[in-house]
């Protein structure tokens, strides 16, 4: 097992039971990026961030600093902060939001800077309660500490941030959903041409969006220079990151480890980290990047974590969220389960997604419970190239969205590796596994 030394850049603060405060976090160096960042000009600041190469942690893993330069010039615009973190079994987001809140804030400060911004709206999933409340209270500490508001530290730069709490759909992880939920609206997909957020986004106007991960690198960043956040992970994938691990694992949890030098091995069966699969069973597969991206199998397991690497294997790091199976895992009820939750949370704007998710959940419930048939392989497939035509990834579009398409990955997964698992279920009236 090689776990790297890397520093750890967004939970260094987080073994402390007071992380969450301003007292802790002034204590460890807090806002001294921001104040570095004022002294600095805007396009110094974007400098810096383009030299780090800072992905986005959202899922789609765009560079930050290329996002911020797409945005439209314009005498109103807004920064949005995507906290809508609503994946299953990802929930990196949440830890930050609870327990380092004073950072996220900080790294939103120093975004607002580079891009010269006047209106922030930090968006949280409305069920992160703690979360909710953590921020809303750090945000009170940082006004009155005058890190928020007018003229910051002196600087001349005036900035106002809200914190505004979702109603819990998974469809608002989406951006433009998430800037329809912020407009009061129902979060519908917006389509992209022309609706890109940095030239059509909230209220009309150019918009960053960028998620709580990336944010929270910010700070350290500034303090540090982009190029000793390039030193670290190699190619596109630099810097550390945070994983969310769930599933058959003796330790799951969020791990922040440095990208492509660490493997899928390490994450799941080195002690520090995953500690490996419980009651000394094997790894059957598991999913790489949140539940939406295709599944791997043993065989990709020595994979680094990285951007490029997992995406030319077939699938993606997506959320930041893996979920181990191991050797009694049931495949067709695993996949059932993911299709159930994409076909209640579709927003029912597209028809291949509305419709197609529910036929979908029906048929795959039908063989779980023991009445399927042998041709419901040939109408699964069939009903997901309908809704990604030719079962590829990236997938193809049909919708507005991402989120209809992703649908068949898990399916398409499960049949192609497990197909005979599907086959028992259908000739033997039952899971086998109980």
């Amino acid at each position: 097992m090689a776990v790297t030394e890397a520093p750890k850049i967004i939970t260094g603060r987080i073994g402390h039971a007071d992380s969450h405060t301003l007292e802790r976090y002034l204590a460890t160096g807090g806002y001294d990026g921001l104040r570095k960042a004022l002294a600095m000009t805007p396009e110094a600041v974007v400098h810096e961030i383009d030299t780090a190469s800072l992905l986005g942690r959202g899922g789609a893993g765009f560079p930050a600093g290329r996002k911020w330069a797409m945005l439209r010039k314009s005498p109103v615009t807004y920064l949005v902060v995507n906290g809508d973190e609503s994946e299953p079994a990802t929930f990196k987001d949440h830890l930050l939001v609870e327990r380092d809140p004073h950072q996220l804030i900080e790294g939103v400060l120093i975004a607002a800077y580079a891009t010269q911004v006047s209106q922030v709206f930090i968006y949280l999933r409305g069920e992160f309660a703690l979360g909710l409340e953590r921020v809303q209270a750090a945000l009170n500490d940082a006004y009155s500490l005058g890190a928020v508001g007018s003229d910051i530290f002196g600087s001349g730069f005036s900035v106002d941030v809200v914190v505004h709490p979702g109603a819990g759909a998974y469809i608002c992880g989406e951006e433009t959903a998430l800037l329809e939920s912020l407009e009061g609206k129902r979060g519908f997909p917006r389509i992209k041409p022309p609706f890109f957020p940095a030239a059509i986004g909230l209220y009309g106007e150019p918009t960053v969006v960028n998620n709580v991960e990336t944010m929270s690198n910010l700070p350290w960043i500034v303090l540090n220079g982009g190029s000793a956040f390039a030193a670290l992970g190699e190619g596109r994938s630099t810097g550390t990151r945070l994983f969310a691990l769930a599933g058959h694992v003796n330790k799951p949890g969020v791990f922040e480890i440095e990208m492509v030098k660490t493997t899928f091995r390490d994450l799941i069966h080195a002690p520090v980290l995953g500690g490996g699969i419980p009651h000394g069973r094997e790894l059957k597969a598991f999913i790489p990047g949140g539940v939406s991206a295709p599944w791997f199998g043993p065989d990709e397991i020595d994979l680094p974590l990285g951007q490029d690497e997992v995406a030319d294997a077939g699938s993606m790091l997506g959320s930041g969220s893996v979920v181990v199976m191991d050797d009694h895992t049931c495949a067709v009820r695993a996949s059932w389960r993911i299709t159930r939750f994409f076909a209640r949370e579709s927003c029912g704007q597209c028809t291949p997604c509305r419709e197609g998710s529910g036929w979908l959940e029906k048929i795959m419930e039908r063989i779980e419970t023991g009445n399927g048939r042998e041709d419901d392989l040939d109408l699964l497939l069939d009903a997901c190239d309908n809704i990604a035509p030719g079962l590829t990834w990236p997938p193809q579009q049909t919708t507005i969205c991402v989120l209809g398409p992703s649908i068949p990955s898990s399916i398409g997964s499960a049949i192609q590796m497990f197909r005979d698992e599907f086959l028992v279920h259908i000739k033997e009236g039952g899971c086998p596994y109980g």
